[in-house]
Parts: C-alpha cells; structure tokens; sequence
C-alpha cells in the first residue's frame, strides 16, 4: 500500500502537534481515497461522506495511533476507512434483523434516545441538567435539539448548520462522556 514518505512524517508530526492546517492538507490528499473506499463498501453516498468525516476527526483526536514504521499514511486512512465502512454494514444489517425482528422502527434519531429519557424520569431532570452542563457547547447544544426538542441527526443538522456526520457525532461523543459522567446510583436508576 505504500511506503512512509517524508512528507507523511512530516505532517503526521504536525497533526500531532495540533496543527489543523496539516490535518486540512492530509485531508485535501487523502479524503477522495478514504471517501471512495467507504463509499464501495457501503454503496451508500451520504454514509460514505459520515465515514470519511469520523476517518479524518479520529485522526485529529489520535494521531499517535499512527506507525509510519508499518506503512504510509495514505495505507493507514485506506484501512481506517475500510474497518469503519465493514464496522456500519454490520451495524445497519443487525439493527435491520433487530427491526424486523422488534417491529416498527425507532425515532430516527436512535436508540440512544432511550438513555436520556430514561435517565430524566429516573433520575431527575435537575442532576441530568447540572450534568449535561459538562459537557462542551457543541454536544450539549446537539443533545438538547434531539433530546429535548425531538429532532432527527437530519434536523440537529440543518439547525446548526453543520454537516449530519458531524451532528452525528457530536451526539454520539456526548453520549458516550455523559454514560462516563453518571453516577453509580444514577446508572442503577437507569438500569
């Protein structure tokens, strides 16, 4: 798949160093390939741009998980891509036999929805708010267009003017800091 360049080292070092314009150049290189791949593998367009945006932010978020000593970058993105297309056709095709399975299918903005109301009635909408102010201004204001105001990822989208994959993610990060952020008591009260 390639051999580590200088220039990848080169701009690996930078990401790690927390420069964004290196992280804009390795995307501007790299993106067609890594879109391309998820797109083969899903056959699906907009699934495809959702897989190449959380390619590219994991790489901002862990940029030490790259070894150049293993391969180039451009081979590192291209696996990355490809584990994370396979990982949501068989995330799509278990939720479809858990649908069929269930029977009607859940409120498009997921099943996650279940962990926030839940733990609302259970544990109370007063601690569930002084929690929710931990998280940052972006997740925060994401969970309370789709939790509280019962939009879709489509709809917390357009709201905040920003791309579904991204709405996406910021929903799925804060609900994965705030399961970190409950409490033994509050987590039993949801179970």
């Amino acid at each position: 798949m390639g051999t580590p360049s200088d220039r990848d080292a080169l701009l690996v070092t930078r990401v790690q160093a927390g420069d964004d314009s290196a992280l804009a150049a390795v995307y501007d290189e790299h993106a067609g390939l890594v879109y391309g791949l998820a797109r083969r593998v899903t056959r699906d367009e907009e699934l495809a741009r959702d897989i190449t945006q959380e390619v590219f932010a994991y790489l901002w978020e862990k940029p030490d998980r790259i070894d150049l000593s293993r391969g180039s970058l451009r081979a590192y993105l291209a696996v990355l891509a490809h584990r994370r297309a396979v990982d949501e056709v068989r995330r799509h095709e278990a939720r479809s036999r858990a649908e069929t399975a269930a029977g009607p299918p859940e409120d498009e903005a997921g099943p996650e929805t279940s962990v926030v109301a839940e733990a609302a009635r259970s544990w109370g909408e007063k601690h569930l708010s002084r929690t929710l102010g931990m998280l940052p201004a972006e997740q925060r204001e994401a969970v309370q267009l789709a939790y509280y105001e019962g939009l879709t990822y489509v709809q917390v989208a357009r709201e905040l003017g920003i791309p579904e994959g991204t709405a996406k993610y910021r929903l799925r990060a804060a609900l994965a800091r705030l399961r970190t952020l409950l409490t033994d008591e509050a987590r039993e009260a949801i179970s």
